[in-house]
């Protein structure tokens, strides 16, 4: 199949395109500037030209390809009201793209203060009011009878070269000299490898069922204590618990959600998929590539 990913050239777009080529798809890869270009080609991907704010290159890829996976999202944290807003649209132009075909859409969305079932977030936790609307979005397509469905990621999908939230926590520690935890840090957080995160995109697309969630979940839920454990082993520094205002002063603009508590399921996504976490797990990477 011709693919049109979005974010190829970022954390997670790039390693969806290396395995939709080792599976033998070929790849239009968006890119917003001549550096991811020669990213994106360097993989062995086709490159058009555009951003999630330019609309006509999103409805351009839609067109051109047989299936679309949706991974970019701009991480400016400090205005994600925005980011929200352009996302919702991009994924709009692509699904109304998308009508009168069977063409398949994954869209990415995050599984982090979604709700709990008998204490578990499960495929079958539906988002209500979440910060981030690419899940909702995608859901009004599918119910409109575009082929489209939803890979939940983790707040940690990682790997060597991961400029997400765990190397956030690292560069507060050394900050403040201190690798602190929230309240008595038994909050669990999701993970998984990058690497089995883009297998599920590439399942997903293959399978192409429309509505589907599924958990792209490694690490069911690690305390934030045990990774500040972790970090402050490897860095030689106190380790302690913050909250209140303090909590906010450490953590910054991550404070709005690291305490969140998430013990996550990916059984029925590994069911429907024939999918297996096969990679480091979160503590493992971190003591391998974040230090």
């Amino acid at each position: 199949m011709k693919v049109f990913v979005t974010g190829a050239s970022g954390f997670i777009g790039s390693a969806v395109v290396k395995t939709l080529i080792e599976a033998r798809h070929q790849v239009i890869g968006l890119a917003r500037n001549e550096e991811s270009a020669n990213k994106i080609k360097e993989m062995g991907a086709a490159v058009l030209m555009g951003n999630l704010e330019n609309l006509d290159s999103l409805k351009e890829g839609a067109l051109l390809a047989d299936a679309i996976i949706h991974t970019a999202f701009i991480h400016d944290f400090t205005q994600y009201a925005r980011a929200n807003e352009v996302e919702k649209a991009a994924i709009d132009v692509m699904g109304e793209a998308l009508r009168g075909t069977s063409k398949p859409m994954v869209v990415a969305a995050g599984i982090l203060g979604l709700p709990a079932i008998d204490g578990i977030t499960t495929e079958e936790s539906i988002a209500t009011n979440a910060a981030r609307s690419s899940e909702g979005t995608a859901l009004k397509w599918a119910q409109e009878g575009i082929n489209t469905s939803i890979v939940r990621l983790p707040p940690s999908v990682h790997d060597k070269g991961d400029k997400g939230f765990i190397p956030f926590i690292i560069q507060q520690a050394l900050r403040n000299k201190i690798s602190a935890y929230p309240g008595n840090g038994e909050n669990r957080w999701p993970a998984v490898h990058r690497l089995d995160a883009a297998k599920v995109f590439q399942l997903a697309m293959e399978k192409s069922a429309r509505g589907a969630l599924y958990n792209a979940v490694g690490d069911n839920g690690i305390e934030l204590k045990i990774i500040a454990g972790l970090i402050g082993e490897k860095l030689n520094l106190p380790v302690g618990s913050v909250s209140g205002e303090e909590l906010n002063k450490h953590f910054d603009w991550m404070s709005r959600f690291i305490a969140f508590d998430c013990l996550a399921s990916s059984l029925k996504t590994q069911e429907q998929l024939g999918w297996k976490p096969m990679h480091l797990d979160l503590l493992e990477d971190m003591r391998k590539n974040y230090f």
